[in-house]
């Protein structure tokens, strides 16, 4: 048996892929030990992972809720801002509180999420293997893709590469609050300094939950990466949802995730969109509605505070997202064409990819009027090519091994 430490973003869609990982490694007898701010235990419980708390000084409980509540109100560039502030105190908690932690839970390897460079830092202080999981869009610096926080097209010509250059040189600066607060405690540990942010990432082994044929084509990946596919695995959680509600039309399913959830006037835009179609809407706002909010959509759609993704996502002919990768990488494993409005982070990449796939178009956030909404709505809908292309998709995902595969990886290092 292994014991193994998770080391996370305190989000669920990262949460929850590195939950399905562990269910996986727990089934084949190893122990799974996640650890986190307080706010997160119930999360990560029900996960069916252990919890160990650390940053008690500084995360009291309430705080990634209040944090949280002011990211959901920025969008663009000023979310991306105070997102990197948030993983800065994160980075510094899991550097100052996790060894002793570790050593005091008898850690024998570290499951990192790749956007959390603290895990790499502590692995290598206190001399333990540690294993790369890319639960969000990989971040590999490579002069053939776009940067992953940028909306660029993929473009296979030389002045396209000259501008991803200079897109990564702006990456790095904009992250450096966090990269200089790892570089201390580097430094303090007595630790090599980092040439590259790639240099954070595994030796061993990167496990990326996207299939290769949703990503652009590479060149300097290294041997050590993996395109698995999503990680999914059964949980004992089952959210209820209202089948009986369901009138036989098309289903189109509307969600932004869980950190772009309240934005009541983007999902009046999409309500109104799809009154006068021959549709059926389930919005899921996953908790950022109020109950007065929930109600006076146009066109009377089903509004779900939380819903089992996966299992509605089967009946679903069309998803409507924030281009988050989890809800992406759902909606095409059941085959799912997209309409994608992608707000920040790395999800104008990943609307990106979803067009170059054929899987779907994309309107940025900010231009986001109802006549393109719903020209974007129909057209998805009635070309057969999007839904074609989902299932190509969908193929690959089948085919990439998921879960199993990424446990075989992890096993067969350690």
């Amino acid at each position: 048996m292994t014991h193994f430490a998770v080391i996370s973003p305190p989000v669920s869609g990262h949460l929850h892929p590195f939950g399905a990982l562990a269910r996986e490694l727990q089934a084949r007898g190893h122990r799974v030990t996640c650890l986190h701010m307080l706010d997160v235990e119930d999360k990560i419980r029900a996960q069916g992972m252990d919890f160990e708390p650390i940053g008690l000084k500084d995360h009291p409980r309430g705080s990634l809720a209040e944090s949280l509540k002011q990211l959901g109100a920025r969008k663009g560039l000023a979310a991306l801002r105070f997102t990197i502030r948030a993983i800065e105190r994160t980075s510094i908690m899991v550097c100052r509180d996790a060894p002793a932690a570790i050593k005091a839970i008898g850690v024998d390897a570290l499951l990192v999420d790749q956007m959390e460079p603290a895990g790499g830092a502590v692995a290598d202080h206190l001399g333990l293997p540690f294993i790369t999981v890319c639960n969000a869009l990989a971040i590999n610096r490579d002069a053939v893709a776009p940067p992953p926080f940028t909306g660029w097209r993929y473009r296979n010509v030389w002045w396209a590469g000259l501008r991803y250059t200079l897109g990564y040189a702006a990456s790095e600066w904009l992250t450096r609050p966090v990269s200089s607060a790892v570089a201390r405690f580097r430094q303090e540990w007595k630790l090599p300094p980092l040439k590259s942010p790639d240099d954070s990432f595994s030796r061993l082994a990167q496990i990326s939950q996207m299939p290769r044929e949703f990503d652009f084509p590479r060149r300097t990946l290294p041997q050590s990466f993996h395109y698995v596919g999503p990680l999914r695995r059964p949980s004992a959680i089952s959210e209820p949802f209202p089948w009986d509600q369901l009138d036989g039309r098309p289903l189109v399913y509307a969600s932004f995730g869980t950190l772009q959830n309240n934005r009541r006037p983007a999902f009046q835009c999409v309500a109104e969109a799809c009154k006068d179609l021959d549709v059926q809407l389930a919005i899921n706002h996953v908790g950022g509605l109020s109950k007065e909010e929930e109600a006076g959509f146009p066109g009377n759609p089903l509004v779900i505070a939380q819903a089992p993704q996966a299992d509605v996502l089967a009946r679903t002919r069309l998803t409507i997202t924030h281009a988050g990768l989890n809800t992406v990488l759902d909606s095409l494993a059941n085959g799912v064409p997209m309409v994608a409005l992608p707000i920040t982070y790395e999800q104008p990449a990943i609307a990106r990819r979803l067009e170059w796939s054929g899987a779907g178009r994309s309107i940025p956030f900010g231009r986001l009027e109802l006549y393109r909404l719903r020209a974007a709505i129909e057209a998805v809908l009635r070309e057969e090519r999007y839904a074609k292309s989902a299932g190509m998709m969908s193929d690959a995902i089948q085919h990439a091994g998921g879960v199993a595969r990424g446990a075989d990886i992890i096993e067969s290092l350690l």
